[in-house]
């Protein structure tokens, strides 16, 4: 899949993905200026809305998906969105689906908190945000999945494990680890115990 080469992972959630548009996640700590076409920001937590992060990657005509709390946050051209929404946004379709905590309070399911599955070069990546195992991924369609494993404020590795499976897709990214909670560790053991099931990328952080 030709497309993996053009996922970066810059750490925790950040990733660049190069395709028809340059797309970036909840950027944060990000250690060089870029322009990017659309910023994608999960929930409002300063590790993934980052004010003076998005500044970094921002521009004139950079378009930023994210949730109302962060809309507040915010400046230039911002699209607010809940779970459940599809917008198109240069060209890019992108969903916004449900992610939230089921045995823990940091991420609660009424703070309408998203995901995201948006296309890029004909491949639908699902980036996950701050997520439990929660029972929508079951519909969830995706051929990438960039899963948290950490545990402590999202799932185990074993929980995203359950998550792959449900979900499907021809490859998973482990992310949410090596920088506030969690350790390479948990990307290996999600590896190991979906071998020989589901493709699983362990990206070097860039």
């Amino acid at each position: 899949m030709p497309i993996v080469k053009d996922i970066h992972w810059l750490g925790h959630d950040t990733f660049k993905i190069v395709g028809e548009k340059l797309i970036y996640t909840d950027p944060f700590k990000i250690k060089k200026k870029d322009t990017a076409d659309i910023i994608l920001i999960t929930h409002e937590h300063f590790d993934h809305c980052s004010p003076e992060d998005v500044k970094m990657i921002q521009g004139q005509n950079t378009v930023i998906v994210a949730t109302a709390d962060c809309a507040k946050k915010l400046t230039g051209k911002v699209k607010t969105v809940k779970p459940g929404d599809r917008i198109t946004v240069e060209g890019i379709e992108i969903e916004a689906v449900p992610s939230y905590n089921t045995n823990k309070q940091f991420h609660p399911k009424a703070t309408n908190w998203v995901g995201y599955i948006f296309t890029v070069k004909g491949q639908r990546i699902y980036i996950a945000g701050d997520t439990d195992y929660i029972p929508e991924m079951k519909t969830f369609r995706a051929d990438i999945a960039l899963l948290p494993v950490s545990g402590t404020y999202v799932m185990t590795a074993d929980e995203a494990v359950k998550a792959a499976l449900d979900i499907k897709p021809k490859i998973a990214i482990p992310m949410h680890y090596d920088s506030i909670v969690g350790s390479k560790d948990d990307a290996k053991k999600f590896a190991d115990a979906l071998k020989g099931k589901i493709e699983v990328m362990i990206l070097e952080e860039e």
